[in-house]
């Protein structure tokens, strides 16, 4: 997602990302369009949203499909009006952001199980770029451990290292099943 906004016409603008997993439903809304002070209690001041702070630019928001369903359809609202209200606001703004989301789940299963809406889906899906988990894509491992490897050596003031070629193997031959993320090795 940062890719595509750093190489796009719209890379001067912001850059938002967005874990639509790690919010709660409560505060789903708030996030993404902000709210006014006394929109709620506890709305001591008011709060500028993701879809504010990403105009002109990219919000990237991953792990979509947990966005809870009035949330979503509220999103659906903001993508084809291009306008949005902040909660406890009675004024329309126009907004001028790109959207990228992201699913480790595929859509449309989640559609099929009502966990989310497909009219959402196809507003979305411009165009699809599907990556394919690490453990199908055996070229990458190298490459990424390498990256990581020279990374940690950069921070720690150390000479960068290199794998034996033991360790390569056994890196290519794990199954990888939390691809990048696994922590389990």
């Amino acid at each position: 997602a940062r890719l595509i906004h750093e190489r796009s016409r719209r890379s001067n603008g912001p850059f938002v990302a967005m874990g639509c997993g790690a919010i709660s439903k409560e505060l789903a809304a708030s996030e993404l369009f902000g709210h006014e002070k006394g929109a709620f209690t506890g709305a001591l001041n008011r709060k500028t949203g993701q879809f504010e702070m990403s105009e002109g630019g990219t919000l990237f928001l991953d792990e979509v499909t947990n966005l809870p369903h009035e949330i979503q359809t509220l999103l659906l609202r903001v993508l084809q009006q291009k306008t949005m209200r902040s909660l406890g606001s009675n004024k329309e703004k126009d907004i001028d952001v790109r959207i990228v989301a992201a699913s480790n789940e595929k859509i449309s299963e989640a559609i099929s199980l009502g966990k989310f809406r497909e009219d959402l889906y196809h507003r979305l899906n411009e165009f699809q770029i599907e990556v394919l988990p690490l453990r199908k894509r055996k070229d990458d491992i190298i490459f990424f451990s390498n990256n990581f490897l020279s990374g940690i050596c950069k921070e720690l003031h150390k000479e960068t290292l290199d794998f034996d070629d033991e360790v390569k193997e056994a890196l290519i031959d794990y199954p990888w099943p939390g691809n990048v993320r696994d922590r389990k090795s």
